[in-house]
């Protein structure tokens, strides 16, 4: 089994992802008096606590706003993820139905 520098499983980097954004400010530093739960996280910082590249994680969070898990907001010249608890619900209801 493979391991990211912060010691989460690289399989388990999108729920480990997903469950940081649960609280943001738990996990991350905020910066510039930012509210993370209303802005979201950059990928730069997600790498930085995975220890991982940040084009890899892009890719990680890209796929979970495809997705529709994570919603995304553009400040200045970076993009800023963040859960979107409404689809999340509708998800794990999908699955709990047997789809």
């Amino acid at each position: 089994m493979t391991v990211t520098s912060s010691g989460t499983p690289t399989g388990r980097i999108r729920p480990t992802v997903l469950e940081w954004l649960k609280d943001p400010a738990a996990h991350f530093p905020a910066g510039r008096g930012r509210d993370l739960a209303a802005t979201g996280v950059t990928a730069r910082a997600v790498a930085a606590k995975l220890g991982l590249p940040p084009r890899t994680v892009r890719a990680h969070l890209d796929f979970l706003a495809r997705l529709g898990v994570l919603r995304t907001r553009r400040i200045r010249c970076r993009v800023h993820y963040r859960r979107d608890e409404i689809r999340i619900a509708e998800v794990a209801r999908m699955f709990e139905k047997g789809w």
